[in-house]
């Protein structure tokens, strides 16, 4: 099966011979190929997004398959089908698949502990978790695999991933033990602050990479998946408490709890790409990949 990324380049090099004629057109065009690479990383979370919206609008209440395993099935095709067409690589997949784990993990707790509930039964489930849940984690870090990929990302003052994976490894244990004792969660966030706070991500929207600093990046998709978030309790596809009786807009506290879970994602998918300097090395010269 031909890549369809392959395609894909060589019709926005058509488009852009085509329809580029100065500085202004440049910066349009630049600006839509962006939006086309981010709809592209997200489309594992865009599908799921329509999954909820589609079960929750049409999907009949006396269905013999229970909405939840529905929406479980339809993930497993979702990921399935992204990877026999290439979409995905089998090495990003397995990160997406540790994220998985350890997203699920974290919701049979978080759903013991009351944080939130999935009020609907089914029966492809662990404990009070529907499978599904996963996927919803499976999504960011198939997004954050994609997105580096797509974008070419190179990197200045790019911190050491022993670093990274000891903020990593405390995010994901203060998930846990804040229940129990003290939120380090202000710590955890000047902690971020000061491994991420120096570095700045060069992502290739078009012809050039453009620069970003990386906290202000992690912090815009942080944003996105809490808007997501938003749509996925509308679709009463998990609740949090006060949202039994009616939907309410999700505190906007969650976005730090996200910010910091993109982080354990961003290490994992940072891991991946460990043997393949180029992807993560120090751009010295960032004019030379124009």
């Amino acid at each position: 099966m031909a890549d369809p990324l392959i395609f894909l380049h060589a019709q926005k090099v058509a488009l852009q011979s085509r329809f580029v004629k100065g500085p202004l057109s440049l910066a349009a065009f630049e600006f839509v190929a962006f939006g086309i690479k981010q709809a592209w990383a997200c489309i594992f979370g865009g599908l799921m997004l329509a999954l909820l919206i589609g079960t929750f609008l049409f999907y009949p209440e006396n269905a013999v398959l229970a909405r939840y395993d529905f929406i479980t099935l339809g993930a497993i095709s979702i990921q399935a089908t992204l990877l026999l067409t290439r979409l995905e690589t089998w090495e990003e997949a397995k990160v997406i698949l540790a994220f998985h784990i350890v997203g699920t993990i974290m919701e049979i707790f978080k759903t013991y502990a009351g944080s939130w509930a999935y009020p609907e039964d089914s029966l492809l489930r662990i404990a009070d978790v529907p499978l599904f849940s996963g996927f919803m984690y499976a999504c960011v870090g198939s997004y954050i695999a994609r997105v580096w990929r797509l974008f070419e990302f190179r990197f200045d003052r790019f911190p050491p991933l022993w670093a990274q994976s000891i903020l990593a490894v405390a995010i994901y244990v203060n998930f846990f033990t804040h229940h129990f004792g003290p939120d380090f969660r202000v710590l955890l966030f000047l902690a971020a602050a000061i491994v991420y706070g120096p570095c700045v991500i060069w992502f290739k929207p078009n012809e050039a990479h453009r620069p970003m600093p990386l906290l202000l990046g992690l912090g815009l998709v942080a944003l996105f998946i809490w808007f997501a978030e938003n749509i996925g309790t509308f679709t009463k596809a998990w609740a949090y408490p006060g949202q039994e009786a009616g939907w309410e807009v999700v505190r906007f506290a969650m976005l730090g709890s996200w910010f910091l879970l993109m982080i354990i994602s961003f290490v994992l998918v940072a891991w991946l790409h460990r043997s393949q300097r180029s992807q993560v090395e120090l751009t010295r010269d960032p004019q030379r990949n124009k």
